[in-house]
């Protein structure tokens, strides 16, 4: 009975202890979820070669500033077409937001209560409609140098500029504005990096590698 008993024992016992193999077991991956699509990804980045080409480049080489413009111009339509076309993440209804909500998402975001988004964040929705309309501004006032195109009389008064008829661009009425929305391009990537660095702080997470592999975090 004894013996029994104490086999019985051994048996209950060796029952209870974790297995080698299960204590060894991985703790189940982190899920992720797709959230930027490829078109979203490898145009973001040409993107940045493009302006980053651009500001350098300040017109000198010419050909080199205008093809960097024109990739910036058709980033904008093709922009356009992919919020309304695009999948969920990429489409405008999905990232909208008001100035207040960006505000408010930022003021908690630097007290630690920020509340995490998979798509864009109420403030890179914004910068996204943003950096749209400054590099509207920029290539089309861009293309209106390079043509010589005449500013129309209710601009001129608007806007107080004067029209010096065709001359070389460097002389063109366009050229104040064309620098302003380029100076404009460059405070609003300086804003976006930021952003970004502090949104990948406060939710622990590598935004800048979310843009490359298009995955985040699912919870």
């Amino acid at each position: 009975m004894k013996v029994t008993m104490t086999m019985a024992g051994a048996i209950m016992t060796e029952a209870a202890a974790p297995s080698p193999s299960a204590a060894s077991e991985p703790k189940p991956e982190t899920n992720w979820v797709r959230v930027w699509d490829p078109l979203v990804r490898i145009a973001h980045w040409l993107l940045l070669i493009a302006i980053a080409t651009a500001l350098i480049t300040r017109g000198e080489p010419e050909t080199l500033h205008q093809a960097a413009g024109y990739f910036a111009a058709g980033y904008v339509v093709f922009r356009l077409f992919w919020g309304i076309a695009g999948p969920e993440h990429a489409r405008f209804e999905n990232f909208l937001a008001s100035p207040m909500a960006a505000f408010r998402y930022m003021a908690n975001l630097v007290t630690g209560k920020g509340t995490r988004h998979i798509g864009h964040s109420p403030p890179g929705g914004l910068m996204v409609i943003a950096l749209l309309i400054a590099m509207s501004l920029t290539a089309g006032t861009g293309m209106a140098m390079e043509n010589h195109t005449p500013v129309p009389a209710a601009f001129q008064s608007v806007l107080k500029i004067e029209d010096r008829g065709r001359g070389d661009e460097d002389d063109s009425p366009w050229e104040d504005i064309h620098e302003a929305s380029a100076n404009l391009i460059l405070a609003l990537v300086i804003l976006h990096i930021g952003g970004v660095a502090l949104a990948s702080i406060g939710h622990r997470e590598n935004l800048v590698r979310a843009m490359v592999d298009g995955k985040k975090r699912a919870e």
